[in-house]
């Protein structure tokens, strides 16, 4: 008679690297969100406070965030 101990415990581990799996993606998309988040010097808050108008050429290039979508549409 056979038991089906190793298919188990391939399961098993195919479930425990799946969840492991999922859980790193979702760290590294928040990590990235982080990173895409500038936080406010003191500088641009004291304008951002006097109303006072920013050129958004002159800021440079805007920081791009990942892109960790499967299915990317050519937008």
């Amino acid at each position: 008679m056979r038991k089906g101990g190793k298919a188990a415990k391939w399961a098993a581990r195919s479930e425990r690297l799946s969840a492991a799996l999922r859980e790193n993606l979702k760290r590294r998309k928040a990590q990235a969100r982080g990173r895409a988040a500038v936080p406010l010097d003191e500088a641009t808050a004291v304008d951002a406070a006097a109303g006072a108008d920013r050129n958004d050429d002159a800021a440079g290039p805007q920081p791009q965030t990942p892109d960790f979508r499967r299915n990317r549409s050519n937008d």
